[in-house]
């Protein structure tokens, strides 16, 4: 009677956790008819204003499309919004007050993929999944879910994403749809080593593992590895503060987890960090053991004797570790620049014109 109790409580509160998380992830109502302008590139933005990296990246393909000459705007639910945790100028519309035309055209993350038959079947849409091993969650797993969320769904052109390990299971689960990659791009006025050798600082994200985060922690307290040493959370912090804390510290840790490409490494990496951690998959294309120091993923004792590995390094020699995060920095911006960003997105939108309708 009371296993039967709990099973039947468990499916209500997975019940509950599911209708919630749909209506989180429902798009705000789209207008379409008539195009009121010259064909325009909306991608839908969450108005989430928290450090979500993925929601500064559809700022930036608005901006550089722009720069462009190509009409773009982030699209908005919410009326006045817009994400302020970054620095934008970015051009914002919103949904109330945009007709979308038959010449628009409708970039949706995957964040939207369990709702996406409330999109308008008349629009047409180009899915930018930015997380790929997050693209079924809250799927449900049934007799219909074959090709799941993107097939019969006739108005999608094609799938972009930003890594080539995101791009390949993309390719593989949806093969009626072509792929395209298009890389990130990180800001050199932010993410730059600095004038001086970083100080005894440690510093990591908290979005990922965070039991495994606090047992790790643990483990180097318990033998004393951290004496000395500054452990800074990167938490709620706007992206020049970030950029400012990982300028200042020789190490950063990475809790990457099945990553869409795995930002917070990368734009450590740019500020002459130390990177020691998991590459999360996506981050292979970086992980290069000349500037870091991959860990398989889950190990906690070889992450543990790196970190002690990577503070001797330093308390060794702080000018040759530093030297190390300075050509770490040097090799990540130049492969994830704007430049690239700007050949890859006008690549994009080039063979996308060039589709039939």
């Amino acid at each position: 009677m009371i296993s039967r109790l709990a099973g039947k409580a468990k499916h209500t509160m997975e019940s509950y956790r599911l209708q919630r998380e749909l209506r989180r992830r429902q798009p705000p109502t789209l207008l379409t008819g008539p195009a009121s302008g010259k064909p325009t590139i909306y991608y839908l933005g969450p108005d989430l204003d928290l450090p979500i990296g993925g929601i500064r990246v559809i700022y930036r393909h608005v901006d550089t499309l722009r720069q462009l000459g190509i009409e773009a705007a982030v699209l908005h639910g919410a009326d006045g919004f817009r994400s302020t945790w970054f620095e934008n100028k970015t051009r914002i519309e919103y949904a109330s007050r945009t007709r979308i035309g038959p010449e628009d055209l409708l970039v949706v993350p995957e964040w939207y993929g369990p709702t996406l038959d409330r999109i308008p079947r008349d629009i047409r849409v180009v899915i930018f999944n930015q997380r790929a091993y997050d693209t079924w969650d809250f799927v449900p797993y049934d007799d219909s879910a074959q090709g799941a969320p993107y097939a019969g769904h006739d108005n999608i052109r094609a799938i972009l994403t930003v890594s080539q390990d995101n791009a390949d299971l993309l390719g593989y689960a949806f093969a009626h749809l072509p792929v395209y990659l298009t890389r990130n791009a990180i800001d050199p006025t932010l993410f730059h080593p600095g004038d001086q050798p970083p100080a005894r600082r440690i510093s990591f994200t908290t979005t990922r593992r965070a039991r495994e985060r606090e047992q790790l922690l643990r483990v180097l307290h318990a033998r004393d590895a951290l004496l000395g040493w500054e452990v800074v959370p990167i938490e709620n912090r706007t992206e020049r503060e970030t950029a400012e804390i990982m300028r200042e510290s020789a190490i950063f840790l990475s809790f990457s987890d099945r990553e869409g490409f795995g930002l917070p490494p990368a734009e450590a990496m740019a500020s002459g960090c130390y990177v020691v951690g998991y590459h999360g998959l996506a981050g292979r294309e970086f992980f290069d053991p000349e500037f870091c120091t991959p860990v398989e993923d889950g190990d906690l004792v070889a992450f543990a004797r790196a970190i002690t590995d990577a503070c001797a390094a330093y308390d060794a020699d702080p000018e040759a570790f530093s030297k190390i995060g300075r050509a770490g920095s040097e090799r990540v911006l130049a492969r994830y620049s704007a430049g690239g960003l700007t050949e890859d997105l006008q690549a994009f939108y080039t063979a996308m014109s060039a589709r039939p309708r």
